[in-house]
This record gives structure tokens, C-alpha cells and sequence, in this order.
């Protein structure tokens, strides 16, 4: 009787196992799963049901899988397709664009300067106009650092027992690039997210989250004057926060304004260019822009604000112009268009004003406007302005360990390029980069790599190497060291 049901327990176990998902327990609830881990899930739905004639749409599935899961879910996909149902994948994954039957390239750039096809066709195709062919013909974007960094001095955890950690001990380098690697529950995220960094803030602040299981905290402490996990949150707690305020660069757009004659002329100050409190902003909807009205049973619904049009401010104040254009106005820019039209302007605070907006450009970010709604933006989106910050800081005597939490997840190859050299920026300014990572290019770049595994869950938790990218190419029997020497190879 119960052999059939069976049988389809052991199909749905092995369909959650090709998906890179054999490290989760049967009891894990939904609502810790990562997006990534979620629609895996729900693929694997879609698997046991069979359907045939179906569309799947996917958003960037590879998130968060190593390269040897992803070959796993290129699997599955490949069978969705044989099935008779036409699998749609928006992703940004080497292996799986390769993978693909065809090619929908969007562009050629970012924000306005995109939203173009310019190209569809197969992968092998040759146009010139397309970005992503370009990096996949010409594999520039396959960056491997001249030297790696030497080191000597680090920081040790000893004895990491959180979650399936096996009593490892490891070494962080500091003033370089380390990878920390394995496949996806090998316990990267055990060790730094929740060992080395609570443990590390509190041994520097006195405060913070209690750590994971470990015995000792070691090395040269002294050497890192403070710790900075850099994630995905959402930067602000407002709705109203964006780009410019996070950076503080508000702060010298509202002084410009408050500088002009017509603001001078009738007493605005810098509070009236605010859209945090009452004086200049629009009361109807308290600087936002837009109104939200509250549906009783569906979800709320946004308009635009009729009083202001949306552009925050009282009709007064958008009288204030600065080269012609109003607060509303450079609000409206791109970081793109702004850098050009302050850097234009023989005021010292517009010159400020470009310089400052340079480090977003510098991270990729050139196509997002000045005065987004943090909600708005996507979780790599708010990591990359937090480096931004950090960036447009005045280089300090301290040095900084930066942690950061795979940062290339959304990012195209290009933006790849950038996010490395931003990495380089900060520890040419002496401070310490850890990425947590199971992109290549990063893994490649990197001066360190530590890889856990040699599996994930209970298979996982060990140290199984810790070196440069060319020594972990020798050891093709573990999973990061067969990616990497498939790369070098190429």
C-alpha cells in the first residue's frame, strides 16, 4: 500500500537534492529560507506535479548556489524544458546563460540609458552592441590579479562550534581580499556572520549580539579599530530615506538652495529644502511624494500626491532654483546626470557635491536617482550604497574590517569589475575586505580563500583548505577547487 507514496517521496527528495538544497532538515520553517532557497522550493512543486505546456518564470535562481549546485539546477531546468514547458530565467549566472537555447539581452546600459533588446538570438551570437556577448567572447572579465596581496598579520577564531562547525580553527588576513567558500550549508555564513563579526564587535564596542559557540578570539586584535558587516538591508528607516540623505550629501544640496537669493530673499533656510519635517515640504504628503491609501482587504494602494505632483516640496519652494533647476528638479537626476550638471558649476559646494556623488558611480550605481525611495531599491542595490559611504569617507588612521555578504548577487559582469575595484580602494586606504562568496570572479580576484565543506549540513563544517585561488586549483577533488581549475584551465 504505502510503496507508491513512496516512491514519490523519494522523487520530491531527490528533486530538493538537485536543487542544491540537500543541507536543509524536513523541519525547517518556510520562514527562514533565503528568496533563493524559496523558489528553488517552489520548483521543486512544480517538478513533482509534472505539468506539461506550462511557462515557469524564474528570478535570478542561482542566487546563493555554489557553481557545482548550479550545474544541479541547470539540470532540472533542462528537464522543465523536455518536459514541453518553456522556462523563462532572468540571471545574470555564467554557467546557466550558456546554458540557455536563447538569448534576450537587455540594455546596452543601466536606468535611462537601457531597457532597449539589443540583442536576441542564440549565445554563440557575435553583436558587438551587446555587453553580455562581449564579456562572454572576449572573457575579459575572467580578472586575475597581476600579484596577490602578502600578509602578516590576521585575526583567529579558535574552536568554531555554531551550527555544523567541527571545532575548526581559522585565520582571517588582514589588509587584503579573503574568500570564505564552500557549497551552499557548508557553514560560511556559521563563521562569520555569526561568530567573527558578534565577536569582533563586541570585543571592540562592548556591545552587541551574543556569538555563535567558539572558544578564542585571537591575533592581532589591535590592529582593527572597528568591524562593518556590510548586507542587504534596506538602508533608512523611512520611506522617505534615499541615496543622498544616507550618504549625507543632502546636507550640502540644502545648503545650496538655502544660498540662493530667492531663499535668502524670503528667509528659507535649511530645513525648508527638508523633507523630514514641516516648513518647506508638502503637508499633504509630508515630503513623500506620494499617498497611501489602506485597503481594508487587499493590499494598499499608492498614488501620486495631487497637491504637490509628486515632487515633495511647496509650490514656494520649488521657486528656488539653482542653474535653473529646482530641488524637485536634481532630485529627479540620475547620479549620472548629477555628477555632470554639479561638476559643471563653478560653485565649491556643486564641485563638493560631484565629488561626493562619485563613489556611486564608482560602485556602479550611476543609473539610480538621487532622491529614490530606499524601498525602492534592491537588496545588492542598498549593499552597494553602503560601500559607497564608506568609500566617500576621509581615509582615517583606523582600519577597518569590512565584512561583506555576497555582494555580487544581481550584478552583471561589468558591475563585477567595479565592485572589485571598490574593494581595492578600501584596503589601499588600509582597511580589510571579507567576502563570503561563491561567485568566480570575486573567488579568482581574491589574495585569501578559505573553503569550508568538503559538503553541506552534517557532510560540512570542516576546514578543508586555506590558501590562493592557484593552490585551490590543484585540489579539483573539492568542489570550489573543480570550479576554479575549470576556470584557470580556460
Amino acid at each position: 500500500i504505502a510503496s507508491r507514496a513512496l516512491k514519490e517521496i523519494r522523487q520530491r527528495l531527490d528533486y530538493i537534492q538537485s536543487v542544491g538544497l540537500s543541507y536543509l532538515t524536513l523541519d525547517r520553517p518556510s520562514s527562514t529560507l533565503s528568496g533563493g532557497e524559496s523558489q528553488r522550493i517552489a520548483l521543486v512543486s512544480s517538478l513533482g506535479n509534472n505539468l506539461v505546456g506550462s511557462m515557469y518564470i524564474l528570478d535570478e535562481p542561482s542566487i546563493g548556489l555554489h557553481p557545482r549546485d548550479t550545474q544541479r539546477l541547470l539540470s532540472v531546468l533542462k528537464k522543465l524544458r523536455d518536459l514541453g514547458n518553456t522556462v523563462i530565467v532572468v540571471e545574470h549566472d555564467e554557467d546557466i546563460i550558456r546554458a540557455a537555447d536563447q538569448l534576450i539581452d537587455i540594455g546596452p546600459l543601466a536606468g535611462k540609458q537601457g531597457g532597449e533588446v539589443v540583442y536576441q538570438g542564440p549565445v554563440t551570437g557575435g553583436d558587438n552592441s551587446s555587453l553580455t556577448l562581449k564579456y562572454l567572447s572576449e572573457r575579459n572579465f575572467k580578472r586575475i590579479p597581476p600579484a596577490r596581496r602578502s600578509w602578516k598579520y590576521s585575526i583567529e577564531v579558535v574552536g568554531a562550534m555554531q551550527n555544523n562547525l567541527k571545532n575548526i580553527n581559522v585565520r582571517f588576513p588582514l589588509k587584503c581580499l579573503t574568500a570564505v567558500t564552500g557549497v551552499s550549508g557548508s557553514g560560511k555564513s556559521s563563521l562569520v556572520g555569526e561568530i567573527l563579526y558578534p565577536a569582533l564587535n563586541r570585543h571592540i564596542h562592548q556591545l552587541g549580539s551574543k556569538p555563535g559557540l567558539f572558544k578564542e578570539l585571537r591575533g592581532d586584535l589591535g590592529r582593527i579599530s572597528s568591524v562593518e558587516y556590510v548586507d542587504q538591508n534596506r538602508i533608512g528607516k523611512s520611506t522617505r530615506s534615499n541615496p543622498v540623505t544616507y550618504l549625507k550629501v543632502y546636507d550640502d544640496i540644502r545648503k545650496l538652495f538655502s544660498e540662493q537669493p530667492y531663499a535668502k530673499m524670503n528667509n528659507y533656510g535649511h530645513s525648508h529644502f527638508s523633507f523630514n519635517i514641516d516648513g518647506g515640504r508638502c503637508p499633504e504628503c509630508q515630503g513623500e511624494g506620494v499617498i497611501k491609501i489602506e485597503m481594508q482587504f487587499m493590499a494598499d494602494v499608492t498614488i501620486t500626491c495631487e497637491a504637490c505632483d509628486g515632487k515633495r516640496f511647496q509650490p514656494d519652494i520649488l521657486e528656488v532654483k539653482f542653474q535653473g533647476k529646482n530641488i524637485s528638479d536634481v532630485l529627479s537626476m540620475s547620479v549620472d546626470e548629477a555628477i555632470d550638471f554639479f561638476s559643471a558649476q563653478n560653485d565649491p559646494t556643486a564641485k563638493r557635491i560631484a565629488d561626493r556623488l562619485q563613489p556611486l558611480k564608482d560602485v556602479g550605481l550611476s543609473y539610480i536617482s538621487l532622491g529614490q525611495s530606499s524601498s525602492t531599491l534592491s537588496g545588492g542595490e542598498s549593499q552597494r550604497i553602503k560601500l559607497a559611504s564608506f568609500l566617500g569617507k576621509e581615509s582615517s588612521s583606523g582600519s577597518i574590517l569590512f565584512i561583506f555578504d555576497e555582494p555580487t548577487t544581481g550584478l552583471h559582469f561589468q558591475d563585477i569589475e567595479k565592485l572589485l575595484k571598490s574593494f581595492d580602494a578600501l584596503i589601499e586606504k588600509g582597511h580589510s575586505v571579507i567576502v563570503v562568496e561563491h561567485n568566480l570572479d570575486i573567488i579568482r580576484a581574491a589574495d585569501w580563500i578559505i573553503d569550508l565543506g568538503p559538503d553541506a549540513g552534517d557532510k560540512g563544517g570542516e576546514l578543508v583548505f586555506e590558501g590562493t585561488p592557484e593552490m585551490l586549483a590543484l585540489h579539483p577533488e573539492l568542489p570550489t577547487g573543480a570550479a576554479l581549475a575549470g576556470n584557470f584551465r580556460n
